[in-house]
């Protein structure tokens, strides 16, 4: 669930932290509208770091050294105005899990974030149990931060159990390991497949959370650069006035602050493969700069009289379509072509609803093989709930929230119960939706490591659906089935099927 190593090497422990430039928070008429975030950190470098970071978003940020100043500012004026506490894991003089527990006994509404370096989800599992709203591992950039904190202040209830997590899962970098048969969907992964065996650049557009960094990855796996260097470069990461510099490098003195010569991703991956994350992000004035190096084939790093021959596969993502960015204005129409030379389109997760079985059990099985929680099954009303949701995060929401349920679930299967706000934001459905709904998520295709079941036990599986569904008619049954009564019988007979399911 940690951060990729790509990010740890572009950003350092802050990304972001050098030439960042600090704006003091402005101050409203009324203090009750400041949000006030608690850090508790016995580092004064990172206090005041992320105290700069926090003010940028309109938050005032108040350190307590340890846990024992920490619970004392719980009862001071400040504290009660309280919207959020940032913990790090190294706190002195108190066990970290302990100190949540307390934390949130004494406050149960208010969200906790834990920073870390531990990329284990053991860590995250304990955290989460004792009360931790979400975590974060370093290196942490500024947006990740603030998104992070957004998300557990922005309150639309219900709200918790729904918000995505902001680490990820480590995913099987391969095309078997993207779970879904929607037809959209699989003409996605075959357009992919077959730009991965190229060397074209390639443009991957979807909605946050479709899965558009996986794919990526499986196409660089799949490609013939696969043993050269790969590397991801989130654009939303990187601060504005670093992302020149990220990309192209720079000499020493190039500018303010930049005392050391630094490699820029392209050059770094030559002969290999760069990934442009949220691409649409980068400013105009790199946008003409990528397209040049695109076009000639040669970067020159900022400050440099020379320039670098290199040959590197871009493949970019974004939230956005291009081609509209493009028809306001907003995106190099150059650029916007060079990187599409392939283009897929990642259908949202409401659009292949047919999925969410397949994934909730392949998730299920990865969600049971990290350290600290257990494999767990799930039963048809929880299935039928987790359909009935639009999931507005997509496929990574689902993962978050599944992770979430199995950290809390005290048996061996999920249940509706065990999603109690999905439950409340739903509402009851009518027994005449819930019983299409079990029914569409009664036949499973997939087993719980995510491969085909065999054919027969799907068979069988039919052929109890309709005898359920047409309540025990078998003519009803073999004529909706499209075979004989005779026909019907011989496969109850083979199956080992009661004619009574």
């Amino acid at each position: 669930m940690a951060q990729s190593d790509e990010h740890a090497e572009v950003l350092p422990e802050f990304a972001g932290s050098e030439g960042l430039e600090i704006e003091p928070c402005a101050k409203d008429e009324s203090e009750a509208d400041t949000r006030i975030v608690m850090l508790i950190d016995d580092e004064p470098a990172q206090g005041r770091l992320i105290s700069a970071i926090a003010a940028r978003d309109g938050w005032r940020t108040v350190v307590a050294s340890d846990a024992e100043t920490a619970i004392a500012m719980l009862g001071t004026r400040e504290g009660m105005q309280l919207s959020a506490i940032l913990l790090d894991q190294w706190v002195p003089g108190d066990d970290t899990c302990s100190l949540i527990a307390e934390l949130k006994e004494r406050r149960p509404a208010l969200p906790i974030l834990m920073l870390t370096t531990s990329a284990s989800p053991l860590l995250a599992v304990e955290a989460m149990r004792a009360g931790a709203s979400d975590y974060l591992v370093k290196p942490v950039s500024p947006d990740r931060l603030m998104d992070a904190l957004r998300a557990v202040t922005t309150r639309e209830a219900p709200r918790d159990e729904l918000a995505p997590l902001t680490e990820k899962m480590s995913a099987t970098l391969d095309f078997d390991a993207m779970i879904g048969t929607a037809p959209p969907f699989r003409t996605a992964l075959a357009q992919a497949a077959k730009a991965a065996r190229g060397h074209n650049h390639s443009l991957i557009e979807g909605e946050s959370g479709t899965g558009k960094e996986m794919l990526m990855r499986a196409m660089h796996a799949a490609s013939p650069r696969s043993k050269e260097a790969l590397r991801i470069v989130n654009i939303a990461s990187v601060p504005p006035n670093s992302v020149e510099s990220v990309l192209f490098g720079h000499e020493p003195n190039a500018f303010p602050g930049a005392f050391d010569r630094q490699i820029g991703a392209l050059q770094h991956c030559d002969g290999g493969t760069l990934v442009l994350d949220e691409v649409d992000r980068l400013s105009v004035a790199v946008q003409e700069r990528l397209s040049d190096a695109l076009e000639t084939g040669i970067v020159r790093p900022m400050g440099a009289t020379h320039g670098f021959r290199i040959d590197v596969r871009l493949l970019s993502a974004s939230n956005m379509s291009l081609a509209r960015l493009v028809e306001g204005g907003l995106f190099d129409a150059g650029l916007a072509q060079k990187l599409g030379a392939t283009r897929v389109q990642l259908p949202p997760l409401r659009e292949r609803t047919g999925d969410i079985s397949a994934l909730t059990r392949h998730f299920l099985t990865r969600i049971g093989e990290q350290p600290g929680l257990t494999h767990l099954s799930i039963a048809d009303s929880a299935l039928a709930l987790l359909a009935a949701y639009d999931w507005p995060g997509n496929v990574r929401q689902l993962q978050s929230v599944l992770f979430r349920a199995a950290v809390y679930c005290e048996g061996d299967t999920l249940t509706a119960e065990s999603f109690p706000q999905l439950s409340e934001m739903i509402g009851e459905l009518d027994s005449t939706t819930r019983s299409a709904q079990h029914e569409g998520v009664g036949v499973m295709l997939y087993t719980e490591d995510g491969n085909l079941r065999p054919l027969e036990e799907i068979e069988a599986d039919v052929i109890r659906l309709a005898i359920g569904h047409y309540r025990g008619r078998m003519t009803e049954v073999a004529r909706r089935l499209g075979i004989g009564r005779s026909t019907l019988y011989r496969k109850l007979s083979d199956l080992g099927i009661d004619n009574a399911a």
